[in-house]
């Protein structure tokens, strides 16, 4: 049926033999890399290999078929459970082979901002980010705070945070965009309805291997961290700012301060530093693609949008592919397969055809 997964797999039960080999166990490198190489396949191997053996289950149900009532009964009992587990794995190994290498990373960092609307835009960038929060522990996924600029009223001005779990980026990468939040804000007295938008940004995280940054590129600022926090945070120089610069016209600027320890502000601004990085060379790499942050994220600006939430008419509309849902409390509860299984069967629906091709 697909030949390249006889070839994948065929790849597959080389690779556990050599890492059977006695010679390339004592090999720490070599088995490392044999060792990641088989649990990337295996994510595709494993299903199309249940795949082999529901189909011979299947042809064996059906040539029962032939014979007596009791046989027929049970070959037909077996089969209406087989079939739909065929199914279900044809399309989920379909997906798999439709997966750009660049997009398969159980590790990314959401960065959420404030746009147009001043405190009512932080409040709803405190709404995204718990909503994103919210989808990731449902998921069972890991969340961890990485950075974050409180809003004057609440919310966000801005606020970084990584997501860790099988198949993340596959699900989140296409929230990134303007969201805009139409609704009546906790100071408004005379009832009416305000416009605000804030951005999202999702960034695949890279692995050092992935990412090589060469520490003569690097400038670093040690602070005291800004706001709130007591005598500590006013007498303890623990945040940090990097300054990236490579050539004349390669810049980042990231700024840490969240983490008491210095040393930990330093870690995760590198993090940071180290996806935004890898976000310019895979541009570089894509020249056809339109440049990510600029078309997803967009200015800013309330035209930039890819999903507006009302909350008079309860409703959630992605204006990428025309999708509405009258669920706005449940989507924000973190139950954002409503919105995001539809995105990706319309992509997985592009991807067939320009395949079909």
């Amino acid at each position: 049926m697909w030949p390249v997964m006889e070839q994948k797999l065929a790849r597959f039960r080389e690779l556990e033999e050599q890492l059977a080999d006695p010679a390339v166990a004592v090999d720490h490198s070599r088995s490392t890399a044999i060792s990641k190489e088989l649990g990337s396949m295996g994510k595709l191997v494993y299903p199309y290999i249940e795949f082999q053996q529901v189909e011979s289950q299947i042809k064996e149900a059906e040539g029962l078929l032939a014979g007596d009532a009791d046989m027929k009964a049970l070959a037909e009992e077996e089969l209406a459970a087989l079939r739909p587990k065929r199914e279900a794995l044809h399309a989920k190994i379909e997906d798999q082979l439709l997966v750009d290498p660049s997009e398969d990373f159980s590790k990314l960092i959401v960065e959420i901002r404030a746009g147009e609307g001043g405190d009512e835009a932080a409040l709803f960038a405190g709404d995204l980010y718990q909503m994103y929060t919210k989808f990731a522990r449902l998921k069972g996924w890991g969340v961890e705070e990485i950075s974050y600029s409180p809003g004057d009223a609440g919310g966000f001005k801005e606020v970084s945070f990584g997501i860790a779990g099988d198949g993340v980026y596959q699900l989140l990468q296409y929230e990134s965009g303007g969201h805009r939040v139409q609704r009546v804000p906790a100071t408004e007295t005379q009832g009416r309805i305000h416009t605000s938008l804030a951005t999202v940004a999702v960034l695949p995280e890279p692995d050092d291997v992935q990412v090589n940054i060469n520490p003569g590129d690097i400038e670093w600022e040690t602070m005291r961290a800004g706001g709130a926090g007591g005598q500590h945070v006013n007498k303890t120089e623990s945040a940090v700012r990097i300054w990236y610069r490579k050539g004349t016209t390669d810049e980042i600027e990231v700024k840490c301060q969240d983490e008491r320890s210095q040393h930990k502000n330093r870690d995760r601004a590198m993090r940071i530093l180290r996806t935004r990085i890898f976000e310019r060379q895979q541009e570089r790499l894509h020249q056809g693609r339109a440049d990510m942050r600029k078309s997803q994220v967009g200015s800013g600006e309330r035209g930039a949008k890819v999903r507006t939430y009302h909350f008079k008419e309860n409703r959630v509309t992605d204006h990428r592919i025309g999708l509405t849902v009258h669920k706005l409390e449940a989507v924000l509860n973190g139950e954002l397969d409503h919105i995001i299984e539809p995105m990706r069967q319309h992509v997985r629906k592009e991807k067939l055809a320009a395949v079909e091709k």
